[in-house]
């Protein structure tokens, strides 16, 4: 009789069995259809009808980034919950750092020059900024499966009532699916605004150099795109202004449309299943290693769903698209601290090999904004139509102009990644091509410090000693500054200086080098092996 007391005093790990809405997919629609009554609106006056805004001069505007020492850097991620990965055991790891280009954006603290700061040095003068930002956090794009095809193995598992779960896996009994598709999550939209406050902060006062006309700042049709620019836009003029402050040229992003801010649509070979799949074929070979042992660890926690490897990589991403869109996410606590760092390298293997210095287009698609660069650097127009330049628009010194102080365009993650190398930035590809079986130590491409959410990759055009001529130019990418040594001409400097001439005539070097009509047009396969690591076909 003892034996039976105590026989059931012990616990039973037994399975959950899911409820009936498990995996299925939940939309939220505001504002609601009858509250929108216009009739009501007469009572809410705005700010210019009811008066009485008291005085509001102006003062002067800021230059953080000639005057602020120490720098201001990007650490925190406020108002998102910080996850743990599943052996938490080391409070130091920052498993949001290793979601590659779902990571927020965070300041890289050195690539080659750990001396070099982002303020201006000592004796140098401001004299223009050109910014390259990518979008903030969205939710997963038409080409990122994985997330919803997790949502619908569960839910039609639970459909069957053949779903039933244990252990860590338990939440997915009343778990749903709750993401949009590309658009900015509320997280997303705040990093733009508060980017955009911190860009004023840092270059406000180049605005006293425009004179006869407002900024144009460009961005491309999708939606997420548009609301990415003008919410930066509100950040840094201010939201009563914004609208009237500046000029925000949109540019069709869509299939066989130039645009250089969005290239691989004017890239056929880019969106080709050969060779602009190729990042997805190198890097699930990866996964295939990586994630054998979280396969073998949560597999018997499910029953009814075979964790495939491409499930778990799914699940790894729910962990970051979740978080970005709702605040938190349990799939996150789910993966070690290995895993963690090999799902970072996913995609470090995806952005290489697909958009960066490992594919034969990543220099072409980058071409046209280099082009562009250079064009505003010379105060010369474009005159040859070789990229993914739009000659429409490029043509006029209204959507073109070339005598700004300060240039703002709007991306996506493999538009950074195609710029940096179309520039040559060798110094990123230094410990390529990158293996598909290992991690390689020290490695020099990491997606999360090249091209995460809210990503940007700045050129300070300076004057040394500070002047009202331009005589150097350096590129800070996520506020660490990027050695310009792979540019022919430009030799090795602590702060990252090149001269502005010798960088010109580098860049027009490079621009020579990248056959944009063979690279994106030409009917050829990918090299095998692939030992591509400066983005061009080999010739």
């Amino acid at each position: 009789m003892l034996a039976i007391v105590l026989l059931l005093a012990l616990p039973f790990c037994t399975a959950e069995s899911a409820s009936s809405y498990a995996g299925s997919t939940v939309v939220d629609s505001y504002p609601p259809p009858d509250a929108t009554n216009t009739a009501v609106d007469t009572y809410f006056p705005d700010a210019s009808q009811v008066g009485y805004a008291g005085p509001s001069p102006t003062g002067a505007e800021p230059a953080a980034i000639v005057t602020a020492v120490p720098f201001s850097k990007v650490e925190g991620v406020f108002p998102l919950s910080r996850p743990n990965s599943a052996d938490g055991a080391d409070t130091t790891f920052n498993v949001m750092r290793h979601w590659g280009n779902f990571a927020p954006m965070y300041s890289v603290e050195s690539f080659g020059l750990p001396d070099a700061s982002p303020v201006i040095p000592e004796r140098c003068g401001l004299n223009s900024v050109h910014l390259l930002m990518r979008h903030g956090a969205r939710y997963p794009a038409s080409d990122e499966p994985g997330p919803s095809q997790f949502a619908s193995e569960i839910h039609a598992a639970t459909s069957k009532k053949a779903l039933s779960v244990t252990g860590d896996l338990e939440f997915l009994t009343t778990w749903t699916y709750k993401l949009a598709t590309t658009s900015l999550t509320p997280f997303g939209r705040e990093s733009m605004f508060s980017n955009g406050v911190a860009f004023r902060y840092r270059y406000g006062e180049l605005l006293n150099a425009f004179t006869d006309h407002l900024p144009v700042f460009r961005t491309t049709s999708i939606d997420r795109m548009v609301d990415a620019a003008l919410t930066f836009a509100a950040g840094f003029f201010g939201v009563r202004t914004y609208g009237t402050d500046y000029h925000q040229e949109i540019i069709i992003q869509e299939n066989n449309f130039n645009n250089t801010l969005a290239p691989c649509e004017a890239c056929p070979n880019a969106n080709s299943e050969d060779i602009g799949n190729f990042g997805d074929t190198q890097s699930i070979k990866w996964a295939d290693i990586y994630l054998q042992d979280a396969r073998r660890r949560l597999q018997p926690m499910i029953q009814g769903v075979n964790l495939t490897i491409p499930l778990l990589v799914g699940m790894q991403e729910l962990c970051a698209l979740e978080t970005v869109a709702l605040g938190y996410s349990k799939f996150c606590d789910l993966f070690t601290e290995e895993e963690w760092e090999g799902y970072e390298y996913y995609a470090d293997l995806d952005f290489w090999y697909t958009c960066g210095p490992g594919n034969p287009t990543g220099a072409a698609q980058g071409l046209g904004y280099v082009q562009e660069l250079v064009s505003r650097l010379t105060h010369t127009p474009i005159n040859v139509w070789n990229s993914s330049t739009n000659g429409t628009l490029d043509s006029s010194n209204i959507t073109f102009p070339l005598d700004q102080p300060i240039y703002v365009d709007f991306t996506h993650g493999v538009g950074i990644a195609s710029v940096v190398t179309a520039l040559n930035l060798t110094s990123l590809a230094a410990s390529g091509p990158l293996p598909t079986d290992h991690i390689p130590p020290h490695r020099s491409y990491v997606s999360s410090q090249i091209a995460p959410f809210s990503s940007q990759l700045v050129a300070q055009v300076l004057s040394c000693p500070a002047s009202e001529e331009p005589t150097h130019i350096r590129f800070l990418l996520n506020d660490a500054v990027v050695p310009l040594t792979g540019i022919h001409g430009c030799t090795e400097d602590s702060n990252g200086l090149c001269a502005l001439p010798s960088f010109i005539s580098g860049m027009h070097e490079r621009i020579g080098q990248i056959d944009f009509a063979h690279d994106c047009f030409a009917n050829y396969t990918m090299p095998n092996p692939n030992n591509i690591i400066d983005g061009r076909c080999p010739s």
